[in-house]
């Protein structure tokens, strides 16, 4: 109860019992755990639904052998913030699986590492 309950006597205070409140504040300690089951299940569930429901959406970048992709910069390689955060466009020699390809420039010269579908958008020209 708080102070101005007590000094203006209200209905909270008149039918306030002292035995009962302990009794009460008692069973809800006892129930805190199953409480926090509770919370933890429906926040679970939550979860997911909206993976579901993201995931529901998300459709694959499948990229073919020769098609013109963009790569996207490191953060490190950038000079500034109005910089391109796009370089290329590079072609696809490779495809791995698992959404990693192989990249080479428009020259022929490869790139030395494999690059995940991620970083890379097609390039319309």
């Amino acid at each position: 109860m708080i102070p101005v309950e007590i000094q203006e006597s209200s209905p909270h205070f008149q039918n306030f019992v002292a035995e009962e409140s302990n009794e009460e504040r008692k069973v809800k300690l006892d129930l805190m755990d199953e409480v926090r089951e509770e919370a933890r299940i429906k926040a679970e569930a939550l979860k997911r639904k909206l993976e579901y429901r993201y995931n529901s959406k998300l459709r694959p970048q499948q990229s073919q052998v020769a098609d013109l992709v963009m790569r996207k910069v490191h953060p490190y390689q950038l000079e500034n913030k109005l910089s391109p955060k796009w370089t290329g466009p590079f072609r696809v020699t490779e495809a791995l699986g698992n959404g990693a390809y192989r990249l080479e420039t428009l020259e022929g010269g490869a790139i030395p590492r494999t690059w995940n579908a991620t970083n890379l958008k097609f390039y319309f020209s």
